[in-house]
């Protein structure tokens, strides 16, 4: 299992943010509204297509099967891409100031080549730096110590600034994904509200996968709470909807301090979809897991062996088909991904998927599996997205002028 130091728990905290029961941090200290960064400069971006950048990465899998024979999965970038990603990344920034600078280090490389770098084999990948809330200022507040001059506003306005600069740019009429992951998440959250729900660019919108967070919708419904127009992904050829979830062990449900899995409003509920079942019930997930140490946010210890007689593993990414599930449980503890590992004493592989969070020898349940909420199921993720995609462009086909419909 994960074992993180003090100082690596605080900072993995810090990826609560969007969570309505995590640590705030301080209130805006301007009452002006920020200056966003211009995003006509290509250095503002982590990935944007026809360059070599973050999301141009190694993302060669091993894959471990129930047998133990080793096999490669090589990776290769869709050649023309018909839709595009827009991707906002959690809470990584190492910097020292409450919000992040507009310099790309380590950390946020690591995180695209985690969570954003698979879905080339489906769309065109735009990923803006943003001034986002560091995990200096989070750790700070956690403790209390809310830093002066901490600004959610700063990184909301930025992203906001780099989403109108792909449509003017970019976009060009093109289907569009948003993808976030905790404090991304939550930034995609707002911008859909306010900036596409209910909006003309709402027709673009193939699909948002807000994960690690809290989507907020009416008990029993698919449409309503934090989106008025924009549902639930119930189906795979269903576009312009939404899939968030959050994902806990199954033995391990949120507990009464969870940071995840609920939502503060009565008669409200945080949404869970599984992209590997989306009508409900439970299935396999088809996970994308780091093979060594280069996860999300690093811990102490890199994953041990993954089958029972240790073999090398060189390639980035371990498959482990068949080995997990998931499926969205919704009762008094909240509502959440729970993943459960097939255990079989007949599989020669590991019983044990890290991604929990330890302090002084103790899993800290309220977490959850926060560090893998994507990892766990990537390959149905990048799946659904090119089944909506192909979906989208069917409907802008025979919604095209001079199209009567019929065959």
């Amino acid at each position: 299992m994960t074992v993180f130091t003090a100082r690596r728990l605080s900072l993995f905290a810090a990826s609560l943010l969007p969570s309505a029961a995590a640590a705030q941090p301080a209130p805006d200290q301007a009452a002006a509204v920020p200056v966003a960064a211009d995003y006509r400069q290509d250095s503002n971006w982590l990935c944007r297509p026809g360059r070599k950048d973050a999301c141009t990465v190694d993302q060669t899998a091993t894959v471990v099967p129930a047998n133990g024979r080793l096999s490669r999965e090589v990776f290769a970038p869709a050649k023309a891409a018909p839709v595009d990603c827009f991707y906002v990344y959690p809470t990584v920034s190492l910097d020292r100031t409450p919000n992040s600078d507009l310099i790309e280090g380590d950390e946020e490389r690591r995180v695209v080549e985690q969570q954003l770098a698979r879905f080339a084999g489906q769309c065109r990948l735009f990923a803006p730096l943003y001034r986002q809330v560091t995990l200096t200022a989070l750790r700070s507040t956690m403790t209390g110590a809310p830093p002066a001059g901490v600004s959610r506003e700063l990184g909301y306005s930025d992203v906001k600034a780099a989403w109108n600069d792909y449509l003017a740019r970019d976009n060009k009429g093109r289907g569009v994904v948003l993808i976030g992951h905790s404090q991304g998440a939550g930034v995609l959250r707002r911008l859909l509200a306010e900036e596409v729900d209910g909006q003309p660019v709402q027709g673009r919108l193939v699909s948002a996968l807000l994960i690690g967070t809290a989507v907020a919708t009416p008990q029993g419904a698919d449409v309503g709470g934090d989106f008025e127009s924009i549902p639930l992904c119930r189906a795979a050829n269903q576009t312009g909807c939404v899939v968030s979830y959050a994902t806990f062990r199954n033995d391990s449900p949120p507990p009464a301090n969870s940071r995840f899995g609920r939502v503060p409003s009565a008669g409200q509920a945080a949404a869970c979809v599984n992209p590997a079942a989306l009508k409900g019930g439970e299935a396999p997930l088809d996970a994308y897991l780091a093979a060594g140490s280069r996860a999300v946010v690093s811990s102490a210890a890199a994953p041990g062996p993954w089958t029972t007689a240790a073999q090398p593993i060189t390639t980035p990414f371990v498959k482990v088909p068949g080995l997990l599930t998931g499926r969205c449980v919704s009762d008094a503890t909240g509502s959440y991904l729970a993943v459960t590992v097939k255990a079989d004493p007949k599989d020669p592989r590991t019983d044990a998927i890290v991604g929990d969070v330890m302090s002084n020898g103790a899993v800290l349940k309220d977490w959850g599996l926060h560090l893998i909420d994507m990892n766990v199921a990537m390959g149905d993720l990048v799946k659904l997205v090119g089944e909506q995609s192909r979906a989208f462009r069917a409907k802008a086909t025979r919604a095209k002028p001079g199209r009567s419909g019929r065959g």
